[in-house]
This record gives C-alpha cells, sequence and structure tokens, in this order.
C-alpha cells in the first residue's frame, strides 16, 4: 500500500519519483547479534538495519550527490517520545514537521486536500504504521494520538505537572507512560535536524531538560 500509495501522490504533484531497492545492502547478522540467536535479537536487527544502516546512507549519498537537502520525516509526537530512529529516519538535514503533532499533521494534510486533491486518501485514513512488522500500527506501543497529543502539549507546553494532567482526566497509566518516554528520548531530540518552529514551545532553544538526569516525578 505504501508503494502504490507514494506513487499516486507522485503523479498527482507531478514531482520526481526513485525507488531505489535496499534488499542488496541487506547483509548478515551484526556482530552484536551473532553472539545472541534469540529470536527477539534477530527480530531487532532486521527491522532497524532496514531503517537506519540502509536508507539513511542512501539518502545521505543521493544528498552529496545532487546538492539537494534531506529532509526528516518526524513531527513532534513523535519526537515527542522517541518513536523515530537515530541515524535512520532521522538522517537529514532539516526537520519540517518536528514541531506539528500528529492530530495536526492530518488536520494540515485535510484542509491541503480542499485547495487541490494532492494526498491520496488512503494515506490520511489508514492506521499508522511504523511498517516493522506485519500489521503493526503505532497504538500497539503508545496510546491514540489524540490522547498522546494532548498529554504533551498539557506537560511540554503548558507545563502541567502529571498530576494536573491525570486530574483533567486522562488515565494516569497513559499520563505516566507518555512523561517517561518523554524524559527519556531528550538524548534524541538532542541529535535531530533543526526545524520550523510553529507552537509556542517547541523542542530545542524553548525545551531546557538534561540528558542525565535520574529525577522522577513522584506523580
Amino acid at each position: 500500500m505504501s508503494l502504490s500509495e507514494a506513487r499516486e501522490m507522485v503523479r498527482l504533484l507531478g514531482v520526481r519519483y526513485d525507488e531505489i531497492a535496499i534488499a542488496a545492502g541487506y547483509g548478515g547478522p551484526s556482530p552484536a547479534c551473532s553472539r545472541d540467536s534469540s529470536p527477539a535479537c534477530r527480530r531487532i536487527r532486521q527491522r532497524r538495519t532496514c531503517r537506519r544502516g540502509i536508507r539513511g546512507m542512501i539518502l545521505m549519498a543521493l544528498s552529496n550527490k545532487t546538492g539537494s537537502l534531506v529532509l526528516t520525516t518526524g513531527n513532534k509526537s513523535e519526537m515527542a517520545v522517541g518513536y523515530c530512529t537515530l541515524y535512520g529516519d532521522m538522517a537529514g538535514g532539516f526537520a519540517v514537521i518536528k514541531d506539528i503533532v500528529k492530530t495536526l499533521v492530518y488536520r494540515i494534510s485535510r484542509w491541503r486536500n480542499t485547495c487541490s486533491h494532492v494526498i491520496p486518501e488512503r494515506i490520511i485514513s489508514r492506521p499508522p504504521s511504523a511498517e516493522l512488522r506485519p500489521d503493526q500500527t503505532d497504538q500497539d506501543n503508545l496510546p491514540p494520538y489524540a490522547v498522546l497529543d494532548a498529554i504533551v502539549e498539557a506537560y511540554m507546553e503548558k507545563d502541567l505537572s502529571p498530576r494536573q494532567i491525570i486530574a483533567e482526566g486522562f488515565a494516569a497509566a497513559d499520563v505516566r507512560r507518555v512523561v517517561h518516554l518523554l524524559k527519556i528520548s531528550e538524548y534524541k531530540r538532542r541529535q535531530a535536524p533543526v526545524g520550523i518552529r510553529v507552537t509556542q514551545r517547541g523542542f530545542g532553544k524553548d525545551w531546557r531538560y538534561p540528558i542525565t538526569n535520574r529525577y522522577r516525578d513522584p506523580y
């Protein structure tokens, strides 16, 4: 579906499009996993290699060859909770939507289609997925984006404490999980490309949080 919808969107936009197979660049087990033949280790290696080792290198090589800037695709929701891969989908020179939460991405996409139809409906309506295994969706690991985005906005933009967010009616487990992920993902965000700031507080200069901090809010 991703390939067919990408081709359709390219046709609607009238832009250049290339497909580059990565199978040839996928090698054998890494040294780290060669000592551990567990199914879990093999699955992790297979999923990460495609996103990190191969795709990122190809994109940066094309950037060097053509002089074009690689744009990363991560949004604010993903950057907040670390739902991104260093040197994989984070590899690039400019992060266009890094300060736009996922629910706003959907709203902007639907609005853009009212101007002229350039985004195939299935790109918007399909369940979001990292496509690392069959039938995977983002909500296998994260709260629904409407919930996640509201918690990120309350905690990161409005400076509400976890207790205050829970008092507003959000499930305590969701709040604790999102805040925990937000804190432990700071090291990734420090290595992310620069991007456009559109909210009152974006990750980067507006957000001051240490990478090494053992403080845990008692909630």
